[in-house]
């Protein structure tokens, strides 16, 4: 344990040790982050919400889209709003382009408006068993011109599917699900105002196996599948 401590230690040390050197190996330029010389770093910090497209495959339990056939113009079953939170580091790895690691938390949908169009008041309290959970992956940045990038990013995403149990008395199904991993992914473009803070919209979408549906009269297993995209306005500042 202690040979596995002292080897993290190192292999941290020289992340953060590497982009002092190379800020003395290399001169700034490039379309990414073009007053920073390749090999230099930030932290980053990001923030973006929009409309969610839900799809529960095998079960309508818990999707809160019903068994969903969108698309992402079209919902039969009706949108949520969803958000994300996102942190990590990026290095400057060439003249245009950035490559980096993140951790974050999404939500899905866990929400609704109520009242807003009558006179009563506005507040949260309809909640929607929508995917929300922690992410953690890596993200990518290319600069075609000093603000205008591309965006991606992808990686594991631990999903609180709000399971345990279910029991349908009509037809016996019975539902076991609870918290599940799966994967994250998505593709993005924005403007950089300055060399701290850019903007732009992005598309992203969450995929997790949420647990298995046992039928008594057949004698059958139906793995649930749920996946849900989201396309958000996205803001990011970088330190």
């Amino acid at each position: 344990m202690k040979k596995t401590l002292l080897a993290l230690a190192l292999v941290t040390t020289g992340l953060v040790a590497a982009p002092v050197f190379a800020q003395d190996a290399a001169p700034a330029s490039g379309n990414y982050q073009s007053s920073q010389p390749v090999g230099s770093g930030n932290w980053f910090v990001d923030l973006s919400a929009g409309r969610t497209d839900g799809y529960s495959k095998n079960s309508d339990f818990g999707s809160g889209f019903s068994n969903g056939s969108g698309s992402l113009f079209s919902n039969k079953n009706g949108r949520r709003t969803g958000y994300n939170v996102l942190g990590g580091y990026r290095w400057k790895v060439g003249q245009d382009l950035g490559l980096g690691l993140e951790a974050g938390y999404t939500d899905l949908g866990n929400y609704k408006l109520s009242n807003l169009t009558s006179s009563g008041s506005v507040n949260q309290s309809s909640r929607e068993n929508a995917l929300r959970g922690w992410q953690l992956g890596a993200n990518g940045r290319i600069n075609l011109l000093p603000q205008w990038y591309i965006s991606a990013h992808g990686g594991y995403f631990h999903a609180n599917n709000d399971g345990g149990a279910y029991n349908d008395t009509l037809s016996q199904d019975l539902f076991h699900g609870g918290d599940r991993g799966g994967f994250y992914g998505g593709l993005g473009t924005g403007w950089d105002i300055n060399q701290h803070f850019g903007v732009g919209v992005k598309y992203d979408y969450y995929h997790v196996s949420a647990g298995n549906i046992y039928d008594t009269p057949t004698n059958s297993n139906f793995a649930v599948r749920r996946s849900t995209g989201i396309v958000s306005v996205d803001a990011e500042y970088r330190f």
